[in-house]
């Protein structure tokens, strides 16, 4: 009955990739597909795949997702659960890297979701198949680009 947008936006917050779940599904399950989903063409050579760094809440601040990131060369700031920080406590460790200024930015991401839920069909998912809902959501995300690329001057 419900459905989770795992949404990858570039830096001024417009989608440049998206994955859907089920709503009963843990977040950090849908980090490599919603990474492997990027593809930003290049004038010449191959389209970019891998972001310079990511922004992520506290839902993806599992050791699985630290170590995906690790392996492909993606700097990230991701927030420390309270329950990491207890166990720290007691088996001392290096504390993850967090940029507070860096996360701040994050609610790019939050406006690019409440952006593409301007669509009530999105927001309130009428459709009983996932595939006609991620065919909407990608219709929103390229209405949003479109209107974004034709307010630039």
């Amino acid at each position: 009955m419900t459905t989770k947008i795992h949404l990858v936006t570039e830096g001024n917050g417009y989608p440049l990739a998206f994955v859907l779940t089920p709503g009963n599904t843990h977040d950090s399950k849908a980090l490599e597909p919603a990474l492997d989903a990027i593809c930003v063409p290049n004038r010449r050579g191959r389209p970019r795949k891998r972001p310079d760094s990511l922004v992520a809440d506290r839902g993806y601040s599992y050791q699985r997702c630290r170590d995906a990131l690790r392996r492909r060369g993606i700097s990230h700031v991701i927030p420390e659960r309270s329950d990491q920080r207890k166990r720290r406590l007691h088996c001392p460790g290096r504390r993850p890297k967090f940029d507070k200024a860096l996360y701040r930015e994050r609610n790019r991401i939050e406006r690019a979701i409440n952006r593409l839920k301007q669509f009530r069909r999105i927001a309130t998912r009428y459709d009983k198949r996932a595939w006609n809902y991620h065919a909407f959501v990608l219709v929103g995300a390229i209405v949003v680009w479109v209107k974004h690329l034709s307010d630039t001057p």
